[in-house]
């Protein structure tokens, strides 16, 4: 699929449906519409060349996937019938059902699907980007850097390894914990663990956020032997000097303290990208705004939102973008037609917190924390690290979103109509 080229012209290009993201949530959604209304007049708006595959990352991370498996030519993901505009957004014009291009050009829509997903913040931590790749700082939320950090887990013999993980909402809140378990598990069958210190930096004051799964995550932190510290945001590095500063609160008061490092894992701050931010679409912290259930936009109708960039509160995972799609697409064909009888989304997100090479620890939960387990418990207890659990995420996962999800195959997630 060649992109649409699309020159500064003050002519309005008009379509059905207009997608605003090519990530996981938009090439989904996408395909479940096409498979719905073939001839649908859809266009995805997305500048990047590369879809990624990002689950894989801490994987990669983990020395257990390699890097460019994790990565396909946008053009070859772009379902057919589906239309390609490389351009990024400038602004929305809701009022005129419009949006603008950053080159100038205007396309007006009957729908509008917004998932453009999120910012990665790195420079909101001081001299973060300076050391990123190098000094022995890495993170796993970079495709080009999660091979550094495998680099420097089979490096490291001794010395002091810090994981951290910033203030939510972020993409997916249990991989800041994934990199500590799959490096620890590393140093500990390598039998240097016991010469490296490792240590956990938490920003929130838990450990997980749905408390079922918290016990069995905390048999492995003790496992490696982990330093847990709550409450506490990374928000400087020296990378020449291998020090991180932390933001600490305690009864009420917030100071600094700094410390060590031979090994940092970073997850930078997330917020929705600025074109989101500041348009009308935006909640007060500037997620687009949805209605939690139908996911259509509680002030504009005809436009709705999935993926990372939304304001409800499930968890940002790809298997909460893979819930989502079938049911936003079902919902925007309902509203083309006149009608109101919607999908609703119930809140659901998996994490599979690999917690050592050939376990994962399988938390699948929706709105409120309320369980939500795909499996009967005497085939995988998603609430103990299980083998099956292992050979899901490693073996099955990346060929489900492949071949599956970003093909509009809608394998266990077959969205049921509400009744208006």
């Amino acid at each position: 699929m060649q992109p649409l080229q699309q020159s500064n012209t003050t002519h309005v290009l008009k379509h059905d449906v207009v997608i605003v993201g090519g990530g996981s949530a938009g090439i989904a959604v996408a395909s479940s519409l096409l498979a719905r209304s073939p001839y649908l007049n859809l266009v995805i708006i997305d500048p990047a060349e590369t879809h990624y595959y990002q689950p894989g990352w801490t994987m990669v991370g983990g020395g257990i996937f390699k890097v460019e498996s994790t990565g396909r030519a946008m053009s070859d993901v772009i379902p057919v019938g589906a239309n390609w505009v490389k351009q990024a957004v400038a602004a929305f014009e809701p009022e005129k059902n419009q949006l603008i291009l950053q080159n100038g050009q205007q396309i007006e829509y009957q729908s509008l699907i917004v998932c453009p997903g999120l910012v990665l913040n790195w420079n909101a931590i001081e001299g973060l980007s300076e050391t990123l790749g190098k000094n022995g700082v890495t993170s796993n939320y970079r495709q080009d850097l999660a091979p550094y950090t495998w680099q420097l887990v089979q490096q490291l013999k001794q010395g002091k390894a810090i994981f951290t993980q910033p203030p939510m909402p972020i993409k997916c809140a249990g991989a800041p914990q994934k990199a500590l378990y799959l490096s620890s598990d590393y140093w500990l069958k390598n039998n240097v663990l016991n010469n490296i210190e490792v240590n956990f930096y938490n920003a929130g004051a838990v450990l997980f956020g749905v408390k079922e799964y918290v016990p069995a995550l905390m048999e492995y932190m003790q496992r490696y032997k982990a330093h847990l510290h709550f409450e506490h945001k990374l928000v400087k590095v020296d990378g020449a000097s291998k020090t991180a500063w932390f933001e600490v609160k305690k009864d009420g008061e917030t100071t600094q303290v700094s410390t060590q490092f031979d090994m940092l894992h970073v997850v930078p701050p997330q917020h929705a990208p600025d074109f989101i931010r500041h348009s009308a679409f935006a909640d007060a912290a500037g997620w687009f705004e949805v209605n939690p259930e139908t996911l259509q936009h509680p002030r504009y109708a005809n436009v709705f939102g999935l993926g990372d960039v939304i304001s409800a509160s499930n968890a940002k995972t790809a298997a909460a973008a893979r819930k989502q799609a079938p049911i936003v697409a079902v919902n925007v064909l309902t509203y083309l037609k006149g009608r109101s009888d919607f999908c609703h989304y119930d809140g659901y997100g998996s994490c599979p917190l690999t917690v050592e090479r050939g376990k994962i620890v399988l938390a699948e939960f929706g709105y409120g924390g309320k369980l939500l387990p795909s499996f009967p418990r005497w085939l995988c207890d998603g609430q103990k690290p299980t083998k099956l659990a292992w050979f899901l995420k490693a073996r099955m996962l990346p060929e489900i979103y492949w071949k599956g999800m970003l093909k509009g195959h809608e394998w266990l997630v077959k969205p049921k109509r509400h009744a208006a």
